[in-house]
């Protein structure tokens, strides 16, 4: 049975009933199951896989096999182009953050799901939280928000290295320069910490316009680059630093709420790692999406669009909670920690910090740059300020 025509979804046993009006005739199922190709640029398998075979196990007559692969976030966009161009592509769903969704909109590489195929969806208004809704606003309709999550920049350190925390941006520029090689972030461009606490800084700095970093950020681009001569060098990924940070090479990082979580709660950061947020910070919201490149069948395309629909359900997304990975996760509202599997209540009541809420509920939130904003200043940072320091 499929979810957009029974209306039903089935997660964990428990059955959710939902009050989307699907037209599922608009684009026909499959006669025969489908293979589908997920490539994961985000670490979103870590809140959906569970969901998405889910559902695969719940319709056997549309899914056949899901195969999962992951890779680099600035890698994606040029094999799916390539692949496009040869008239062969293979990919079939893209599960990104705004990093390759704003590549693929820069460049065109995707369907745009959530306008063409809007009537095959759940009202995407009425049911996401606020903060997922002026995401979505982001992906050009070319993608739709399946998690979210009011991100950082967050500052994580280890309190036996660092005595005295820094409060302010200069204080942490004068605490780098005296511990060289102590402060870590990732590449922007493949590092959601690092692309927020790229983001973050015109706030905190009280740059000129936070929103246009070719014309606004001169504090900005002036204190990447001051605070790089103290770095050793800028990871490709968020893993790598939280593997250094808690090894101990490491001594304080720019963080989120479910990157200091999560990697905590999997042992890779000791349990006593804690967080300070700068002076003047702001958070800058996150969000994972799934796109679809142009170019692959009907077929897939209308399984695609029911999974995707299966994956907005109140169910489906009470499983985003998961380790606290993407904290708090659901893009969805009215779907509180006490539906999450027990699992992840307990991860989120052992590694989660009470502060948290007070940060949520009395600083100001901000959207991303736009895309193509976004996609200027990855360059920029790339050119001036990572260039020298990449492994």
């Amino acid at each position: 049975m499929t979810f957009g025509i029974t209306r039903r979804a089935v997660v964990g046993g428990l059955a959710g009933s939902m009050a989307f009006d699907f037209r599922a005739s608009a684009l026909p199922m499959p006669a025969s199951p489908v293979t589908l190709n997920f490539v994961d640029v985000a670490g979103n398998l870590a809140l959906t896989q569970k969901a998405i075979e889910t559902y695969r196990d719940q319709n056997p007559k549309l899914v056949a096999k899901i195969n999962f692969t992951k890779a680099p976030a600035p890698e994606l966009p040029g094999k799916i182009k390539a692949q496009q161009d040869a008239n062969r592509v293979d990919i079939d769903a893209v599960l990104t953050g705004i990093d390759a969704l704003s590549a693929g909109v820069d460049q065109k590489l995707w369907i745009p799901i959530a306008s063409d195929y809007a009537s095959q969806l759940p009202k995407l208004d009425d049911i996401y939280l606020p903060g997922a809704k002026a995401m979505q606003g982001l992906a050009a309709n070319q993608g739709v928000c399946i998690v979210f999550c009011p991100a950082g920049p967050v500052m994580e350190y280890m309190p036996d290295q660092v005595k005295q925390v820094p409060s302010t941006a200069e204080e942490l520029l004068a605490w780098a320069k005296a511990n060289p090689n102590k402060f870590i972030y990732g590449r922007p461009a493949n590092s959601g910490p690092g692309r927020v606490f790229m983001m973050g800084l015109p706030y905190i700095l009280g740059d000129k316009d936070p929103k246009d970093p070719k014309d606004g950020w001169d504090k900005t681009w002036a204190y990447l680059k001051e605070l790089g001569q103290y770095v050793e060098y800028y990871p490709g990924g968020t893993g790598a630093v939280m593997k250094e940070l808690g090894d101990g090479s490491r001594a304080m990082t720019p963080s989120q709420m479910g990157w200091d979580i999560n990697p905590r709660a999997l042992g890779v950061v000791p349990k006593e790692a804690n967080v300070y947020f700068l002076k003047g910070f702001h958070w800058i919201l996150d969000a994972h999406y799934l796109c679809i490149p142009k170019g692959v069948s009907n077929d897939k395309l209308a399984v695609l669009l029911d999974l995707l629909s299966y994956l907005l359900s109140k169910p489906a997304q009470a499983t985003t909670y998961d380790d606290g990975y993407f904290y708090p996760g659901p893009a969805v509202k009215d779907v509180p920690l006490s539906m999450a599997p027990a699992a992840s209540q307990k991860v989120i009541q052992d590694f989660g910090r009470p502060e948290y809420a007070a940060a949520i509920a009395d600083n100001k939130q901000e959207l991303p740059l736009l895309p193509d904003k976004l996609v200027y200043a990855f360059s920029r940072w790339d050119e001036q300020v990572g260039a020298q320091k990449k492994k």
